[in-house]
């Protein structure tokens, strides 16, 4: 058989496979708060990443991008600048499949806390941890919402790619790492 026709023939495969795994992990013990590995992007249609962020931190901004999400809202990446206060943090680095990867909780209000991936074999910093409880930072990235559980800010290096043309960065304490 033709290259072009089993493509064409294994797609809605492809698709069904993906959704029954999606629909599959929950129940075999997947964590519900990890880091993003782009698994769902297989099964849900994106909208065009966006070009640009804020200037300065717009905490607001953030805020409104995860009600709009926690309401039912179109879910899309969205590129974000918030500061707040360090909550806590993974000590030990993760590896991971995408690379070797830092965790940690940012204060954004007195009562809202989101969680910052930060790709260590991309960016330009010492090692893990570079963070500590009560530093403060300003975060600039990728923030995704796959659920309540499961959301985040991540693409918080100088790199960019082929779905995010956005460089991000974590400023500690005044100093920058990307």
């Amino acid at each position: 058989m033709p290259d072009h026709m089993m493509k064409t023939r294994s797609l809605p495969l492809r698709r069904l496979l993906a959704a029954g795994l999606a629909l599959c992990l929950p129940a075999i013990g997947t964590p519900l708060a990890q880091a993003r590995e782009g698994w769902h992007s297989a099964w849900q249609e994106r909208a065009a990443p966006p070009s640009q962020v804020a200037a300065t931190c717009d905490n607001a901004g953030f805020l409104a991008a995860q009600n709009n999400f926690e309401q039912g809202g179109p879910k899309g990446d969205t590129p974000v600048h918030i500061c707040g206060t360090v909550l806590t943090l993974a000590p030990v680095a993760k590896k991971t499949r995408s690379g070797v990867h830092g965790y940690f909780y940012v204060a954004v209000t007195p009562t809202i806390s989101i969680r910052v991936v930060a790709n260590l074999d991309e960016m330009r910093a010492p090692a893990w941890p570079w963070v500590a409880k009560g530093d403060h930072v300003e975060v600039i990235g990728r923030y995704y919402y796959d659920s309540y559980r499961r959301q985040g800010i991540d693409w918080t290096h100088h790199g960019t790619g082929r779905s995010w043309s956005i460089p991000g960065s974590v400023t500690v304490n005044g100093t920058r790492y990307d």
